[in-house]
């Protein structure tokens, strides 16, 4: 099973990107992916998670209305679309897989992480 994360960058505050998580090697209907941070002398904080089949959302309260999850099954890939970046959501953003529900545990193969920059 592998994970590639892509599409960090530098970006201003109240600016944009996309991150893209290519999903290979696992069956996807039964198994969720989600997208977790670290920020330097940080923990690594959950972000977001969708299911494969049906399209489940779960989101941390901090990107609640700013980020938005989203799959495409025909190219196992999630995106995660940050819109309104704040200085606060700099951090090395990794995605995950886990088998079931979309939620904050559970996860069991990661993917490298990509970096995301928010100047201020």
């Amino acid at each position: 099973v592998q994970l590639q994360a892509s599409g960090g960058g530098l970006v201003q505050a109240g600016g944009s990107l996309r991150l893209s998580c290519a999903v290979s090697g696992r069956p996807l209907g039964s198994y969720a992916t989600g997208w977790f941070r670290q920020a330097p002398g940080k923990e690594r904080e959950f972000v977001v998670a969708i299911t494969w089949s049906g399209g489940s959302t779960y989101y941390a309260d901090s990107v609640k209305g700013r980020f938005t999850i989203s799959r495409d099954i025909a190219k196992s890939t999630v995106y995660l679309q940050m819109n309104s970046l704040k200085p606060e959501d700099t951090a090395v953003y990794y995605c995950a897989s886990k088998y079931g529900y979309a939620g904050p545990t559970g996860y069991d193969v990661w993917g490298q992480g990509t970096q995301v920059t928010v100047s201020s």
